[in-house]
């Protein structure tokens, strides 16, 4: 029994003869295609001028005009029957392609077909991000454009907060640290401190170091100055010994 899919694009057609799937085979597969209720089968062609005189299928190659020939066979599944234009027996020109797959009939699309349907395709799903994209955004005069997902919202309360793996710290991050926090306890020291956890903070006696005097020291123009002393009567001049010869050495008497 035939069930056809008829549809204005022949792309979009299947056709199946349920009784002839268990009985297809290379030599019949031909006969099964030429069925009246297959959309895919032009009456027109040299098969069926060969099938009324009910000569061989040789015969087309002395013929002109369209026919169709079987191109593969892969038995018990694929078959693929190609339709052609007959100009002489040694040229034609391929028009279409049609492959049986379980005995369901279709035509296989050309390479503008295929172009066409992909560019289509793609066009479609990029409008259809487009429009997603539009229904989450959000405008205000005062605040402007921005982005407002619920359901990146409802992830985020649903979804564990994962740890983060702290890294062991380095011997000189640890110097370093150390460094800085006796520093600041010199420069702030605590005021009060805990004994024990619970109890309450005790304040923490400072001992002040005694301050140590600071000399002040006047400029020049506050130093007080001497008066000069009154001139007093002439001093003598020192007396000055004239220079003596050494004593001479005398020789000893024996």
């Amino acid at each position: 029994m035939a069930s056809v899919d008829l549809r204005d694009n022949l792309l979009g057609i299947s056709w199946v003869d349920s009784g002839w799937v268990p009985i297809l085979n290379p030599s019949n597969v031909l006969e099964y295609f030429s069925e009246r209720s297959n959309p895919f089968y032009d009456r027109t062609c040299n098969n069926e001028v060969v099938k009324m005189q009910r000569l061989t299928l040789d015969h087309l190659n002395q013929m002109v005009g369209v026919e169709y020939i079987l191109l593969h066979a892969q038995e018990p599944i694929l078959y693929i029957i190609r339709k052609q234009q007959r100009q002489s027996p040694t040229q034609v020109i391929p028009l279409a392609d049609y492959y049986i797959i379980a005995g369901v009939v279709y035509q296989a699309p050309d390479l503008g077909s295929v172009i066409s349907s992909r560019v289509l395709s793609a066009v479609h799903g990029i409008q259809s991000a487009f429009d997603e994209a539009m229904s989450f955004c959000r405008y205000h005069p005062s605040k402007g454009y921005w982005w407002h997902f619920k359901d990146q919202e409802e992830r985020e309360r649903v979804k564990p907060k994962s740890k983060r793996k702290e890294e062991p710290s380095s011997l000189f991050q640890r110097q370093r640290v150390d460094t800085l926090l006796l520093d600041l306890r010199n420069k702030f020291p605590p005021t009060f401190y805990q004994p024990k956890p619970g109890e309450k903070p005790v304040p923490v006696e400072v001992k002040k170091e005694p301050e140590v005097p600071v000399e002040t020291v006047k400029p020049p123009e506050e130093r007080e100055t001497k008066p000069p002393a009154p001139p007093g009567p002439p001093r003598p001049a020192p007396q000055t010994t004239p220079n003596k010869p050494p004593p001479e050495k005398r020789a000893r008497l024996q």
